[in-house]
């Protein structure tokens, strides 16, 4: 059996396209980064959470939808960089307990979720990139320079990482794979990557 569907999941600045495209290039397989770039409501998010929030989770979502229908067209192998749980189990989560989002905006981007997880497939193969040190992600973010991520404060990135652990710790199927890159660099240092390809080569090894 062929993985068709893999997922890297991890907070801002682990490393997730770095190694999604990483992957990619080495096994020969497709990718679907998260949209950055286009996203129209990312710059006003930094400068104003409460205010943009919920667009934001709302075109996320729907961008992660009809990435997963594009994959459920196609026999290839594809890695896409988060998965449509890490919307509503991280982000949107996050965002609600903290008092950005009201709550019927929470609420009514619940509902929404719940329907349409009903028709998304679990991924066969999830990875989580786990990093501990927040100062290691801060210092990623910083060295990608990208504009609207100068707003990102600290505690947030905090927060995040305590959602993702609690999120992972409940998440129950066979296909995750859990790489803790904390006191790692695979960046610069192709013994990590080297490692990171046996680790999840075995994985799949494993599942197929």
């Amino acid at each position: 059996m062929k993985l068709k569907h893999i997922v890297i999941s991890g907070n801002i600045g682990v490393g997730k396209t770095t190694l999604a495209e990483k992957l990619a290039k080495k096994y020969n397989w497709k990718i679907l980064l998260e949209e950055v770039d286009n996203n129209p409501y990312l710059d006003d998010f930094y400068k104003s959470m409460k205010s943009w929030s919920f667009h934001l989770q709302i075109f996320f979502l729907n961008s992660r939808f009809k990435q997963i229908q594009n994959i459920e067209k196609t026999n290839s192998t594809i890695i896409q960089d988060r998965s449509i749980y890490e919307d509503y189990e991280v982000f949107t989560k996050n965002l609600f307990d903290s008092g950005i989002l009201l709550k019927r905006e929470f609420e009514n981007y619940k509902r929404l979720y719940n329907t349409i997880i009903e028709y998304v497939k679990v991924p066969d193969l999830l990875i989580y990139i786990r990093n501990k040190n927040i100062n290691n992600i801060v210092n990623n973010i910083k060295k990608r320079n990208r504009k609207f991520e100068k707003k990102i404060n600290t505690e947030y990135l905090k927060n995040l990482n305590n959602y993702y652990e609690n999120w992972i710790k409940h998440y129950s199927n066979k296909n995750l794979l859990i790489i803790d890159v904390t006191n790692k660099d695979f960046i610069k240092n192709s013994k990590d990557l080297k490692n990171i390809y046996k680790i999840i080569e075995n994985k799949i090894n494993e599942l197929t």
